[in-house]
Formats: structure tokens, sequence, C-alpha cells
């Protein structure tokens, strides 16, 4: 057999991916007849067709979709590997993998700490985005917010912080009188974290079940969420563990004890059976940093 076309696997492998080969040839950097060229080589070289072609338009054949799972599989592998050999010949690095409203507000103000404890490893940190899975051959350590325990047979999962979610407004908002029943929350201006459904479940909780969920803007991220809450645009649901710090300083008013979201947490996940090493030493010292504040005792 002739050798493997990879750069026309790479192609194709873009074209399946993005469904088109004018967005395919855009993250190559190459035109539009440069992909299909080497798409068509490819079906040359197998043998047979990859895609169904009608007019402009092109439908991955069952094969072709197969094997264009197979080669996602297989360059995400090489990019995991070669990153890590990049990362082989300098100083230990750790990469970490944190929710973006836990990175914000708990992590970074507190990574100098660990630097000053392990000046000699790099630490990485990523985002982890709630939902995607995390690749645990380039991710050390992650922290995650789940309504159960994650589970995964090369996983290990530590409880970290509640989830125990209340209202909150910035002082100026509740300077006069503070919003602390459910009507006066509506009436001040409810913000949502992502939906309605965290108002919903929280009015419910609160006896209030016959309001209904004011309108209000929606946030699709919770830095953003805090942000508004913090510039006094209106009521917003927090996780206490992650806002406690706001409270404290005065930038943040807790309107009601009433929370939700009590069985939820945040967990540290790492891979099982990490040796010691800087990873199991990270993991270590961001549970030690509960503590601080009795979160884990909540």
């Amino acid at each position: 057999m002739a050798q493997i076309p990879l750069g026309a696997l790479r192609v194709f492998e873009a074209v399946a991916r993005h469904g088109s080969f004018s967005r395919a040839a855009d993250e190559l950097c190459v035109t539009q007849s440069a992909t299909s060229h080497q798409v068509k080589g490819l079906e040359g070289w197998l043998g047979a067709p990859l895609l169904a072609r009608s007019g402009n338009r092109a439908t991955l054949l069952p094969h072709g979709a197969e094997l264009a799972a197979a080669l996602a599989r297989a360059f995400g592998d090489i990019e995991a590997a070669c990153r890590r050999a990049r990362r082989a010949g300098g100083p230990p690095t750790l990469t970490v993998a944190a929710i973006p409203s836990l990175a914000v507000c708990w992590l970074i103000p507190r990574l100098g700490a660990f630097r000053a404890e392990a000046p000699e490893v790099a630490v990485r940190l990523v985002y982890a985005f709630h939902g995607q899975p995390l690749d645990f051959r380039d991710v050390d350590v992650a922290v995650v917010f789940a309504d159960t325990p994650p589970a995964g047979t090369e996983v290990e999962a530590t409880r970290f912080l509640p989830g125990l979610t209340v209202p909150v407004a910035a002082p100026h908002l509740a300077a006069a009188e503070p919003p602390r029943t459910g009507a006066a929350m509506v009436a001040a201006g409810l913000l949502h974290d992502t939906d309605a459904a965290g108002w919903r479940a929280w009015l419910d909780g609160a006896g209030c079940a016959e309001l209904a969920v004011a309108a209000g803007p929606v946030f699709e991220d919770f830095n953003l969420l805090r942000a508004a809450a913090l510039a006094g645009q209106g009521v917003a649901l927090c996780p206490l563990a992650i806002v406690r710090a706001d409270i404290a300083a005065g930038r943040l008013v807790q309107l009601s004890e009433t929370a939700i979201r009590g069985d939820s947490a945040y967990y540290v996940l790492i891979r099982r059976g990490t040796a010691p090493g800087a990873a199991a030493a990270f993991r270590d010292w961001l549970l030690a940093t509960a503590p601080e504040v009795g979160e884990r005792e909540v």
C-alpha cells in the first residue's frame, strides 16, 4: 500500500468537523479549492467516495463519518502528546482546569500561596467548561461543579466546596430597605444565570410559589452575572462559597438564608492512581484552602 496521505486526512477531518469546505479552508489557511482537491485525492487513494455530492452540498457517507470520527480521536491524541513532549524539556508543568467562576473568585486569589510553596512547578490554568468532557491526558487536576460526585474508572473525585446558592445584591441596591422577601426581590429586578430555572426553584423553596419569575438580563457565564450584581443591576442567585469574600468585604449583601442546590458541590478531580508529585500536592493544597472559612464542614 502506498504511504498514507496524512495531509489529505487532516484536511478531510477538518471538512467533516466543520461540515464545510470553506470553513475548513479558513482553519487550515488554504483555499477552498485546495481543500476540495485534497479530499478528492484522498477518495482516489482510498478507491471509494467519502462524501455524497449534490450541487454545492456534500454529505458524509456512513464510512466517511466513521473515518472522520477515528481521525478526530487520533489527531486529538497526537496534539495532546505533542503538548506533553513540548513541556517535557522544560520545568515541571501542572495543568489545572477549573470552571470560570471558581477560577476567578477562588483559585486565582489564592494561587500565589501555592506558587510560594512550590516555586519549581509551573502552573498552567485553563477553563473547564460545564458539560464539556475533560481530557486527563492533558489535564492534571480539575475543579468542576456537579449535582453528584463525578464517576469514572480513571478519575478520583473529592468534594471541595458546597453548592448552596443564595440571593445577593450590591449594598446600594439594598441600602434603604433590603429586598429580603421574594416579592421584594422580584420588584428589585432579577438577574438570571442561563435561564429562569434557578429563580423558579428559589421562589418555590422560599414559599413564594405564587409569584411569577420576572424577566431580566440573562448571563451565560457566572462571572458576568457576578459583575452585574456588583454593579447593582439586580438580585442574583450565587453560590455562597464563591461570593463569601464579596459578602465579607461588603461588596455584596446576602438577602436570605433560604438556599437552593444543597445537594450540588464543587469537586476536585485527579487521575486515579496518581503518584505523589505536583498534581497530588496541588490537589491537597487546594482542598486545604476550604477550611480557612469552614466551607468543607457546611
